[in-house]
């Protein structure tokens, strides 16, 4: 059990079909004590029974993050429970839906800062109230996407908004290396998730990217979860600044593969609608 002796906080799970959801299940069963947070009232009835499943018990702690108390608040909680913390997991995005349609240069100032701020800035508030409870072997993990590092119909701003994270985990990277704390991102292929559905054509995404990708396959939120547990637990420890991609290996890739035929001719290897 990798994680024995591991106690941490999972900020971002909506519901058992998240991202964050299979990384906390991971960590569960590999020894870990987690916490998790919950973004409201509604969310929180809604969780109330994966954090029973998940162990939580009393650890189950409000975290709205655009509310800089409540991320005090739970420093606060989580030193009294826990004394220390080993681990942060930040699975935390937001785009108003003008931000996700639309022409891209059509986007309001308004939108575009609250992007930045919950999607981005949060893991830095995060980490900066955090700080003073983490030990120094803490492993912070974030989420990222493909639509960060190249154009992705309908992410729109939210590519904007994952590219300026990915550059925040390798800044805090270096910064908090000195302490001891290692921080990473996960770039995770398309999953239907709570997220997921407030992006156009999703479905089609999820064809296009099990069809082209090497293993011909869209991953699993186990997959991922188990990919996160790694780089929480000191499997990792020399792992720091990193973008991990898990994605069935569809970012390699830069262009369709292509079968040909007996003239010579190509075609795409293609089987969507």
């Amino acid at each position: 059990m990798v994680m024995k002796g591991k106690k941490g906080v999972i900020l971002g799970i909506a519901n058992k079909k998240s991202i964050a959801y299979g990384i906390a299940k991971a960590c569960r069963e590999q020894g870990a004590e987690v916490a998790i947070t919950f973004l409201n009232e509604r969310f929180e009835k809604k969780l109330e029974p994966v954090a029973t499943e998940l162990g939580c018990g009393e650890k189950f702690y409000p975290c709205d993050v655009s509310r800089p108390e409540e991320i005090k608040a739970l420093k606060e909680s989580l030193e009294k429970d826990f004394g220390e913390i080993d681990f942060i997991v930040h699975s935390i995005a937001f785009a108003p839906k003008e931000g996700l349609s639309g022409r891209f240069m059509d986007i309001t100032k308004d939108a575009f800062n609250v992007a930045m701020d919950i999607s981005v800035y949060s893991l830095i508030e995060i980490v900066r109230e955090l700080h003073p409870i983490m030990s120094n072997k803490s492993s912070v993990l974030t989420l990222s996407y493909y639509g960060g590092v190249k154009y992705i119909p309908n992410y729109n701003l939210m590519g904007i908004a994952k590219s300026a994270l990915e550059m925040t985990t390798k800044y805090l990277a270096e910064d908090l290396g000195k302490d001891g704390i290692r921080v990473n991102a996960i770039s995770a292929g398309p999953i239907k998730t709570l997220a997921a559905a407030g992006i156009g054509d999703f479905g089609f995404m999820l064809k296009w990217n099990s069809a082209h990708s090497p293993l011909k396959e869209n991953v699993t939120i186990e997959q991922v979860g188990n990919s996160g547990m790694y780089l929480l637990s000191d499997l990792s420890s020399g792992v720091t600044g990193e973008v991990h991609y898990v994605d069935a290996g569809f970012n390699i890739m830069g262009m369709p593969a292509v079968n040909f035929d007996e003239t010579g001719h190509g075609k795409i290897a293609w089987n969507g609608e």
